[in-house]
């Protein structure tokens, strides 16, 4: 079998999907937006501190003769974000919007699936928002489709969130995912129509298609895997100072960050919260006041955020809805220990009160119980630290692509 693996941005899961189909010998190609490779002229010019961000997209040299690239909507993108030029950028409408990268790569993948059929190609691999033109085309030439679903169902998201438009009007503006057109919605249902197989990586997600209309094919949970777990934290006694919190991820209410400063209002005398994080958007007076009482810290790459972990007691990450939440797996790498919800993959990668914590999504209480029991056994932070790390030395990504590549090869494609 040889797949065709469409991802226009890339990320860490499909970066590492690509590396078990190389390793298996099931990668007929990928095909992505910007590939930079080392020993290419763009790679170079990434040294340019206000370029820097190119060196992101670099790829591994074994992969320059697998991929092909097409760039122009995706640089576009990045430069009219670069130079603050939003109405290009705009949700859906905006000539280099993301949508659009996605719309766009995704027919230049089907424009090349006659060829690819006659070169050997028997699976197409695309994700969430970019497969139902290379979809309908694949069905049209026979090909097996395979469809990648990286945060829960459309549905199920509108179903919970909407309470929280009652509960917390005041952060609603955050909860951007409303903003999505009927049109963009049923791309969604026509994608998990075509597919033949769908991958998840929680139980949760799996769980969120069950509010899906139509018959849907097998569906497949295989969690992400953890980054290199081999940085040795150094625990520090909770004595004479505060308990020092962490929160990573986008600042809106789908991550259930109001939660989070309920939770550690009234504790200023023993909490310390920083804040990592984009906002959703700019003028949520919610969210500002709130984040004028903790450290806020706007941006990070990716070594300082797992430094900044490193640096901290906790990581509280009280999502609502979420299909993994790798910052759940970033933190336990460094050896400290997190406090998330039901809603994201911390009941398929945590065991609750040993290596960590599951408390019910929406419950600011249920967070300031767990500090409780910290401030009553701070010696347990270094304990569960351990114990995460632990976990995430026996799953490095390595073991994510190798069981997709085996579950990718065992199936049955005529």
């Amino acid at each position: 079998m040889k797949l065709l693996v469409s991802h226009p941005t890339l990320n860490a899961n499909s970066k590492n999907l690509v590396t078990g189909l190389l390793n298996n010998k099931l990668l007929y190609k990928l095909f992505t937006s910007v590939a930079i490779f080392p020993d290419q002229l763009l790679y170079k010019l990434g040294s340019n501190s206000k370029l820097k961000d190119l060196r992101r997209r670099n790829l591994d040299k074994a992969w320059q003769p697998y991929t092909c690239s097409k760039s122009f909507f995706e640089f576009g993108r990045l430069l009219a974000s670069k130079l603050q030029l939003r109405y290009l950028t705009r949700h859906e409408k905006g000539f280099f919007c993301i949508d659009k990268v996605y719309e766009n790569h995704e027919k230049w993948v089907a424009n090349n699936l006659a060829k690819a059929k006659k070169d050997g190609l028997s699976a197409v691999y695309g994700y969430e928002d970019g497969a139902l033109a290379t979809f309908t085309k694949a069905k049209q030439l026979g090909l097996y489709c395979v469809y990648d679903l990286p945060i829960g169902y459309w549905k199920s998201a509108r179903r919970l969130l909407e309470k929280e438009l009652d509960i917390n009007p005041e952060w609603s503006s955050t909860l951007t995912g409303f903003n999505d057109s009927v049109d963009k919605l049923n791309r969604k249902d026509q994608e998990l129509a075509l597919a033949d197989v769908i991958f998840v990586a929680s139980s949760f997600t799996k769980k969120t298609l069950q509010e899906y209309s139509g018959n849907l094919p097998e569906i497949k949970i295989i969690p992400y895997g953890f980054p290199e777990a081999n940085e040795k934290k150094v625990y520090q006694p909770l004595v004479n100072r505060k308990l020092k919190v962490l929160f990573v991820g986008g600042l809106s209410q789908r991550k259930g960050i109001s939660y989070l400063f309920e939770a550690v209002e009234g504790l200023k005398d023993k909490v310390e919260l920083t804040v990592v994080g984009h906002k959703a958007v700019t003028d949520c007076k919610a969210l500002n006041q709130a984040l004028e009482q903790h450290q806020w810290i706007p941006t990070l790459s990716h070594t300082q955020v797992l430094n900044c972990m490193r640096e901290h007691d906790v990581l509280v990450f009280p999502s609502l809805f979420e299909g993994f939440g790798l910052v759940i797996t970033e933190a336990m790498s460094q050896g400290v220990p997190v406090i998330t919800t039901e809603r994201t993959a911390g009941p398929d990668i945590i065991i609750h009160d040993t290596d960590g914590w599951i408390v019910p999504a929406g419950s600011s209480i249920a967070i300031n119980q767990v500090f409780t029991k910290i401030f009553e056994k701070p010696e347990i932070l270094e304990q569960f630290g351990l114990a995460a790390q632990s976990k995430a030395q026996s799953r490095p990504w390595s073991v994510y692509g190798q069981e997709m590549a085996e579950a990718l090869s065992s199936l049955k494609i005529l």
